[in-house]
């Protein structure tokens, strides 16, 4: 039985039609989709303005307004009742109605057309087929937070049965704990590992204490799929040598969709079928393939919420061998509030900054993860979980790696925790400025 398939259907979403006009869609010749793009992109901003009095504020005309001169959208802007914002064909009632995490700092409720959220929901299942893996059939270690109010707790757990997923807690790490989870392999048919980027890493160095490879104990499984945070080239080796398996980084927001996926030859590829990614510079001009800037992004078919020229808050690259069709993502560098300012004025991405602390670090294994945070413009803290304390010598040569990358008089504040805080949802925030 299709139990998946028919989850989707009784909630109102119809995935069978979905499915044919993806398929549709990506049958499409190079030279017509590139029509294909354009004709979208156009009718979606033409529905809003006239169905959609919130995007009319805007204060634009589809008849005078070229494309790249269209107002960018940001978070801001949608910290706003729902009601406002529904296009005049929708009610709360009848759309898909679902919360941003806030990892961004800007949290806020959005809203899909059933349609739409049914495309996105084809979107996801094909690019998970690429690895041999149906959402109907396959089971899922599913490795996210999940809400602790009962209503919401029991909520997701049936979510997880029609899903075919087993969820594994985030919010304890705990060697007894990975040891639980370790049983649950030993002991059910998974075919593959989602979730977050922090917490499958956590299980990942487990396993390694163990000198344990998970698919020695689990041979049915195919792929681990990680989402949400950053993956590190040397945690994706880690993940690969313990796990025994493919590991896929995948992109994406809740209020849009699927925004890239590794394909099987190792490429980023973004979701060309049901977005618009356009890569912008400060003054919003678009910039050509190759180059660094904000990830803006156009919802081709929400007709409920309009999502065009969305600044999602992230920063990237599309390769220069990138397509209207078979967009690349060659690089996503973090998001554009996690920039560090320092007191040169010299500005650097946060990311870069837990990457050189990162290296230095984890080396010995005794840290299991740790954090950054920007408290002032000269001052930085490093959070972490360990086996014992960092020595000064070890705090020190931190300190001259970051001086030596980025500049001198720059203070560094040690904290040894039990456990970083998470998000709500369970997420692990990896740097965190507080002066923007």
């Amino acid at each position: 039985m299709r139990l998946f398939d028919f989850s989707l259907k009784i909630n109102g979403f119809d995935i069978d039609k979905a499915k044919i006009a993806l398929a549709k869609i990506q049958d499409k010749t190079d030279a017509k989709f590139e029509a294909y793009v354009t004709q979208q992109r156009n009718a979606i901003v033409a529905y809003h303005l006239t169905h959609n009095p919130f995007y009319k504020s805007f204060g634009i005309s589809a008849d005078t307004n070229p494309w790249d001169a269209l107002p960018i959208m940001t978070k801001r802007h949608l910290q706003q009742p729902l009601a406002q914002r529904l296009s005049d064909e929708f009610t709360t009632k009848d759309v898909y109605v679902n919360k941003t995490s806030g990892s961004s700092g800007d949290p806020f409720i959005f809203a899909k057309d059933k349609e739409c959220h049914a495309l996105t929901w084809a979107e996801i299942m094909n690019r998970f087929g690429w690895y041999g893996i149906d959402f109907n059939h396959s089971k899922q270690a599913r490795f996210y937070g999940i809400p602790l109010d009962k209503k919401g707790y029991y909520k997701e757990r049936l979510k997880d049965y029609f899903s075919n997923r087993f969820r594994f807690s985030v919010f304890d790490l705990s060697d007894a704990a990975f040891e639980n989870t370790l049983a649950k392999f030993k002991t059910t048919r998974f075919d593959y590992i989602n979730g977050y980027t922090s917490s499958i890493v956590q299980f990942a160095k487990f396993l390694k204490r163990k000198n344990v490879v998970l698919k020695s104990v689990c041979p049915s499984l195919k792929a681990c799929i990680v989402t949400s945070e950053m993956l590190f080239d040397d945690d994706k080796l880690l993940l690969e040598s313990q796990f025994g398996l493919p590991v896929i980084n995948e992109y994406g927001a809740s209020e849009l969709d699927l925004i890239a996926f590794e394909n099987t030859t190792g490429d980023w590829q973004v979701n060309s079928e049901t977005l618009y990614v356009e890569i912008l510079d400060d003054d919003n001009r678009v910039l050509p393939y190759g180059e660094e800037g904000r990830i803006v992004i156009t919802s081709l078919y929400n007709k409920a919420h309009p999502f065009i020229r969305y600044d999602i808050g992230d920063i990237g690259v599309l390769s220069k061998t990138s397509t209207t069709k078979t967009p690349i993502l060659k690089k996503l560098t973090g998001r554009t509030n996690d920039i560090v300012v320092l007191p040169s004025g010299k500005k650097a991405a946060g990311l870069a900054f837990y990457y050189i602390t990162k290296s230095v670090i984890e080396n010995d294994g005794n840290v299991s993860e740790f954090v950054v945070e920007q408290m002032r413009l000269d001052t930085f803290k490093i959070s972490y979980v360990s086996k014992k304390v960092l020595s000064e010598t070890e705090k020190e040569t931190i300190k001259n790696e970051v001086i030596r990358y980025l500049e001198p008089d720059i203070t560094i504040n040690f904290e040894r925790l039990e456990q970083l805080k998470r998000s709500v949802s369970g997420k692990l925030k990896q740097f965190t400025s507080y002066i923007n």
